[in-house]
Parts: C-alpha cells; sequence; structure tokens
C-alpha cells in the first residue's frame, strides 16, 4: 500500500508542478478542463461500460451502493449537526458540507483501489461512485449547493444525471452484463485500452486542480471537522459496518478506501456554479488529499487485506 501511496502522490505532484510552472505555456486549468473532459466523456464512460459488463452483479453490487449511501449521510449528517452551531456563512456552510459529504470516489478512488487491489476492484469504485453518490450529488448536493448559495438558473436534477456519460456507461454495461450478452474480445481490447488511460490522468488532474487559497491559517479553523469526518469518522463507520457483514476482505478493503477518500474534486463546480466558498473548499480538498496519503495506509490495514 505504501509504494501505491508513493506512485499516486508523485503523480498528483506532477500535477501541482505543472500548476505552478506551465510549460510551453499551457496553463494547469486549461490543461485541466481538457484532460477531464476527455476523461469524463470518452475515457470512464468506456470502463464503465467494460467493468460492468463483466463484473459480478448482484448482491454484492447492492451491497456497495447501500454502505456508500450510508457513507453519505454520515458525512452529511455529522457535519451539519457541527457546523449548524457555529458561525459560518451560508456560502460556507454549503462548501463544508460538500467537502464532508462527497468522497474523490472516482477520481481517486478508482486508480487506488485499481493498483492497490487488483483491476476487479474497479467495479468496486465505480459502483460506489456512479450507483450512490453522483445520483445523490447531482439530486440532493445539488439541491443543497443552491439552497446555501446562490442559484441563477432553474435546477433540473434528473436532466442533470441524464447529461453524464460515465453513468450511461454503466447503465449499459449492467444490461448488457445482466441479459448475458457475450463481449466481443475485439471490443473488449478496444474498451480495457481506453479504459487503462484514466487511471494516470486521473491522478495528474488531481494535482492540476488543487489550489491554495486565501488564509490557511483561518481557513484551519474552519476545516478541521471536515477532515476528520472525510479522512476518519465516515471511514470509521462504514469499517464497522463491513466488519458486521460477511464478505471476503478485498470486497471490505475497497469499500473501506472508498469512504477514506479525501473531499471530491468535482464540487469545485458546484461551488463556483452555485456561488458557494470556492476558496474554502479548494483547501478542503487540498488538505483532504494531502493527509489522505496517510490515512489510506492506516484504513488498508486496519482492514487486513
Amino acid at each position: 500500500m505504501i509504494d501505491v501511496v508513493i506512485q499516486a502522490g508523485a503523480l498528483i505532484l506532477l500535477g501541482v508542478l505543472w500548476r505552478v510552472w506551465s510549460p510551453s505555456g499551457l496553463e494547469g486549468d486549461t490543461l485541466r478542463h481538457s484532460l477531464t473532459t476527455l476523461v469524463y466523456v470518452l475515457l470512464l464512460p468506456a470502463l464503465a461500460l467494460v467493468v460492468l459488463w463483466k463484473a459480478p452483479l448482484g448482491t454484492e453490487a447492492l451491497t456497495v451502493a447501500g454502505l456508500a449511501f450510508a457513507g453519505l449521510a454520515v458525512g452529511f449528517g455529522s457535519a451539519w449537526a457541527w457546523y449548524r452551531f457555529r458561525s459560518v456563512s451560508r456560502p460556507q456552510m454549503g462548501a463544508l458540507l460538500l467537502a464532508a459529504t462527497f468522497p474523490n470516489a472516482t477520481y481517486m478512488g478508482l486508480p487506488v483501489l485499481e493498483v492497490t487491489l487488483g483491476p476487479w476492484a474497479r467495479s468496486i469504485a465505480i459502483q460506489y461512485d456512479l450507483f450512490a453518490c453522483t445520483p445523490v450529488l447531482l439530486s440532493a448536493g445539488v439541491l443543497m449547493a443552491a439552497r446555501y448559495g446562490d442559484a441563477v438558473e432553474p435546477i433540473h436534477p434528473l436532466r442533470m444525471l441524464m447529461r453524464v456519460p460515465p453513468l450511461w456507461g454503466a447503465l449499459a454495461g449492467v444490461l448488457l452484463n445482466l441479459g448475458g450478452v457475450p463481449l466481443p474480445d475485439l471490443l473488449d481490447g478496444l474498451l480495457e485500452l481506453l479504459g487503462s488511460a484514466v487511471v494516470p490522468l486521473m491522478l495528474f488532474s488531481i494535482g492540476l486542480g488543487l489550489r491554495w487559497m486565501g488564509s490557511g491559517t483561518r481557513m484551519l479553523g474552519q476545516l478541521w471537522p471536515v477532515l476528520v469526518i472525510q479522512l476518519l469518522l465516515t471511514p470509521a463507520v462504514i469499517w464497522w459496518a463491513t466488519g458486521m457483514l460477511a464478505m471476503g476482505e478485498g470486497l471490505r478493503a475497497g469499500i473501506v478506501l472508498e469512504a477514506a477518500m479525501p473531499s471530491m474534486v468535482l464540487g469545485i463546480v458546484l461551488c463556483d456554479r452555485y456561488r458557494l466558498d470556492v476558496a474554502l473548499y479548494a483547501m478542503a480538498v487540498t488538505l483532504s488529499t494531502a493527509l489522505s496519503l496517510i490515512t489510506l495506509p492506516f484504513w488498508f490495514g486496519m482492514t487486513g487485506a
């Protein structure tokens, strides 16, 4: 696990360095937008399709999704209970709730699980995100962001869900899997080739997206509960819950690691769109990502995998 963290950290660091130096005049934000669009529209849907087409579905998928919903509930409930009694503005409250609730389940979770547990674990990350985190984010998460921020346009959660290409890839994979449709070798090779680019590009893009904005000391006083919830409390609850269920060590490790992922990078988009505190959220992503390089090996060890 330590080797995996070092490799992931190195790719993230390369993204950070690119953002600082902008080789050939290509700015970090421009490159990040291009890479994440490529991953989001083409590579990740291809990966979701091939993984869920071949993955065993059934009670395991329901278990992953159910525990993902539980993790989201723990994160949101804990953050709301804490911050409702604190003097934070509404834009800050919205940003803090998003940061404490939604983990970086795909953009960091998928690479970590694939390298740590093997290619079979990709299905855990995809199910955790696309069967739970993404639907909740684009429904309840959007409504929450609009409530605490300033919605400047009508909100249509269902329409937003329909515009998520990886979700379509996942749905197609599930239907083909359940229908018993064989996967042709040629198509399998093509989809796997496209999907193989997801891991390095995701980790590199995370580094491109990390930002240190505003007064770090002031923000840390507001952010430490988010860090505790996202990196310690939520995975602790999921670790306990998975221990109560009959499942293999690999599956348990994958679910716990997903719950222990840092704050979701894409939340910055919601904060910007609904005028929440972007600087505060960006700091949450930066700090939680850095600290997760320490906490992820701890949780992996706790699972005994």
